[in-house]
C-alpha cells in the first residue's frame, strides 16, 4: 500500500530485492505466512457500545478525527488527507467516521487506492477511541463493506512504528490487536529507510555496465527484463514474494512485479538493468519510481550469480541519483525484515531506517 503514506511497500531476496508494492488480491493459501497470528480472542466488549458509522461531511475534511493535545498529529493528518484527496487517492464519499454523542467525529477510516483507479485498494487514517473496541470493529467493516461494493476483493494496511507523519499510529499494539479481530491478517513486517537528497549518496560499484530497459509502456520488452528479476525472485526471503512465486510460478511473479511497479510514475530510462562488466550477464534490476506522495526505490532485485558482489547497494545509489536529478527531495524504500543483504544495501547508500512497517491484508 500505498509508501510510508501511501500503503505501497517493499519486498527482497536474499541478497536483496527491493520493491515498493501496489495492494491486490491475495488468495487464503497466500495469505499463510509465518508473520500471521490467529485474531485474540474478542470477549465481552468493553467501554461504549459501537458509535454509528457514516461518510464524512464536506466541514469535517480533511480534519476528520482532532486529537487534543496533539498538534503535530493533527496537522500532518490534515495535510495527509489534503494530499490524497487532491490526486485522487481517496474520495469525498471514502472517508468514514463514527460519530460522538455530539455529532462530531470520534473515530475514522479511509479507503485509499492509486490516482486514476476506481477500486479501492487499502485504508488509512483509521482511529477509534482507545476504550472503544466495537467502534474500531465498525469502522474497518463499514469500510470492507464500502470496498467490496465497489469491487474490492482485498483491503490492506500497513502499521509503521514508530509512529510517525503523516499517520501517527499511536499505540501499534492496541491497533494490530484491533486489525486481527477484524479478520485482517499479518503478511509481511518489514523495515522502511529514507535519505534526503541533500545528503549525497556514496559512490557505487563501478562493476556493472548498465543498459535502460525499454520501460513499462506497450512496447516494454519483458523477454530482456522478466529473466533477470526471475532469477532475482529464486530463493527469496520475501514474504510477499515468496507467495507470489509460489502461487504462480517465478516468471509470472516476476511480470505481475512488473505491472504494479509500472503503475507509478517515471520515465522509461529509469529503469535499468546492470551487467556484469566481468562477463556481461544480466547482475541487477533497478525500477526507481515515484507513488503519488514521494520517490522510490521501487524494485531492486539481484541475480542468484552476482549476489555478495555489492551490486544491491550499487543499484539503490544510481537509482537514488537518478530520482534526485528529477527533482526528489526525500526517497523512501523497505525490505522485508529477513533481507538483511537489502537494509545492510540501503545503509550504505546513505538511508537511514525510519520504522518497521507490518502488513495486513484481510480478503473480502
Amino acid at each position: 500500500m500505498p509508501d510510508a503514506a501511501d500503503p505501497a511497500l517493499i519486498r527482497r531476496t536474499d541478497p536483496g530485492v527491493a520493491r515498493q508494492h501496489r495492494p491486490r488480491r491475495l488468495t487464503d493459501k497466500a495469505l499463510r505466512d509465518p508473520y500471521a497470528r490467529p485474531p485474540a480472542p474478542a470477549g465481552p466488549a468493553a467501554g461504549r457500545p459501537a458509535r454509528s458509522v457514516r461518510p464524512a461531511r464536506p466541514g469535517e475534511l480533511p480534519a476528520l478525527v482532532e486529537h487534543p493535545g496533539d498538534p503535530e498529529r493533527n496537522s500532518a493528518t490534515r495535510a495527509y488527507l489534503a494530499r490524497l484527496l487532491d490526486s485522487g487517492c481517496t474520495r469525498p464519499a471514502w472517508c468514514l467516521v463514527a460519530e460522538g454523542g455530539d455529532g462530531r467525529p470520534v473515530g475514522s477510516v479511509v479507503l485509499w487506492t492509486l490516482p486514476g483507479h476506481r477500486i479501492p485498494l487499502a485504508v488509512v487514517l483509521f482511529e477509534a477511541p482507545g476504550d472503544e473496541p466495537d467502534t474500531a470493529a465498525a469502522l474497518l467493516e463499514a469500510a470492507a463493506g464500502l470496498a467490496a461494493e465497489l469491487g474490492a476483493t482485498a483491503l490492506e494496511h500497513v502499521l509503521d512504528a514508530p509512529a510517525q507523519d503523516p499517520e501517527f499510529q499511536r499505540d501499534p499494539e492496541r491497533r494490530a490487536c484491533l486489525l486481527r479481530q477484524a479478520g485482517f491478517r499479518q503478511i509481511r513486517d518489514g523495515r522502511r529507510f529514507s535519505l534526503h537528497t541533500a545528503r549525497t549518496p556514496a559512490t557505487g560499484s563501478p562493476r556493472t555496465t548498465r543498459r535502460s530497459s525499454s520501460g513499462p509502456s506497450p512496447s516494454w520488452d519483458r523477454s530482456r527484463s522478466s529473466p533477470c528479476s526471475k532469477t532475482s525472485l529464486t530463493d527469496t526471503e520475501d514474504a510477499r514474494l515468496a507467495a507470489d512465486v509460489r502461487e504462480h510460478g517465478a516468471r509470472r511473479a516476476a511480470e505481475l512485479l512488473f505491472e504494479e511497479t509500472a503503475e507509478l510514475k517515471h520515465e522509461p530510462e529509469w529503469w535499468e538493468i546492470g551487467h556484469d562488466a566481468a562477463d556481461g550477464t544480466p547482475a541487477v534490476v533497478s525500477l526507481p519510481a515515484e507513488n503519488p506522495l514521494v520517490a522510490v526505490i521501487g524494485f531492486v532485485g539481484v541475480a542468484p550469480a552476482h549476489r555478495g558482489k555489492g551490486y544491491a547497494a550499487a543499484a539503490v545509489v544510481r537509482a537514488t541519483r537518478i530520482l534526485a536529478a528529477h527533482g526528489a527531495t526525500e526517497i523512501r524504500g523497505d525490505c522485508d525484515a529477513a533481507n538483511t543483504a537489502m537494509a545492510k544495501a540501503f545503509l550504505r547508500a546513505g538511508y537511514r531506517g525510519i520504522a518497521n512497517r507490518q502488513e495486513f491484508s484481510r480478503p473480502l
